[in-house]
């Protein structure tokens, strides 16, 4: 058992958005724990509060009830600084070059630009886009683009990384390829890593741990380790073990 605090600590966090003819109860009770370094997946049907409870965790929404604690009080966490996101299409601005994406968040926040375009570089590499810095968004595929709008959340080198459905817009084989190299990029990056996804194969690949959300009002339904060893392989899903894993949240969502 870890002995170290959790990086990010939600308890019994609860939305309401307020109507003007009545109330909307979005969350209804959310505990997890998500440790430095980790790499948690939070599935769910679409529309039980996952973006919601992503929100929560940017600071974009607030919350009635519960609380939410990221960092340590010796590390203060400021969201604006310390957080990038990665949402399900790529959000990149038509009339900026790949590296200008990449580096629009250092400009934002008043970075040394000199060093900012140093790491673009050296991200651009990462995600294996180093030949494609002076390219255009529409001379990308769908996948390159993705991985572009991942360097552009790392270049600013945030403390954690919010992931809203990113490949949900993929096909599948790009996105089973845009998986792999996400590992890949977690690997190198060591970054504390929620992904949120209604792909519940997707949530057991990725996941050192699965959180599972019901219907909504998003609802704990479990919360469990993934005991299988990176670097993951695509070969790993016809594995027993990962049929266990698969089957567990197909049960909890009544899909058997």
């Amino acid at each position: 058992m870890n002995s170290q605090p959790s990086f990010i600590r939600l308890d019994g966090v609860r939305k309401v958005y307020r109507g003007r003819r009545e109330d909307f109860l979005a969350v209804s009770d959310v505990t997890f724990d998500v440790q430095a370094g980790e790499l948690v997946s939070m599935v769910g049907p679409s529309g039980c509060g996952k973006t919601t409870v992503l929100k929560i965790l940017a600071g974009l929404h607030s919350h009635e009830e519960g609380s939410v604690r990221i960092g340590s009080e010796a590390d203060k966490f400021d969201p604006a600084r310390d957080i990038g996101m990665v949402f399900q299409q790529p959000l990149l601005l038509k009339w900026r070059n790949v590296l200008d994406n990449v580096l629009l968040p250092a400009e934002i926040l008043g970075l040394n630009m000199a060093e900012a375009r140093d790491r673009a570089g050296h991200l651009l590499d990462m995600v294996g886009l180093s030949g494609f810095a002076e390219s255009y968004p529409y001379e990308l595929s769908g996948g390159m683009q993705q991985r572009a709008a991942i360097a552009r959340a790392l270049v600013h080198d945030p403390k954690l990384i919010l992931m809203d459905e990113p490949f949900g817009a993929l096909d599948a084989l790009t996105r089973e390829k845009m998986n792999l190299e996400l590992l890949r990029i977690w690997g190198e990056s060591g970054k504390t890593i929620v992904f949120v996804t209604h792909g519940i194969q997707e949530a057991v690949f990725l996941g050192s741990r699965v959180v599972v959300l019901t219907a909504g009002p998003a609802r704990m339904a479990d919360n469990f380790l993934v005991e299988l060893p990176y670097p993951r392989t695509l070969d790993m899903k016809t594995q027993e073990t990962f049929g266990d894993y698969t089957r567990r949240i197909y049960k909890l969502l009544g899909m058997e």
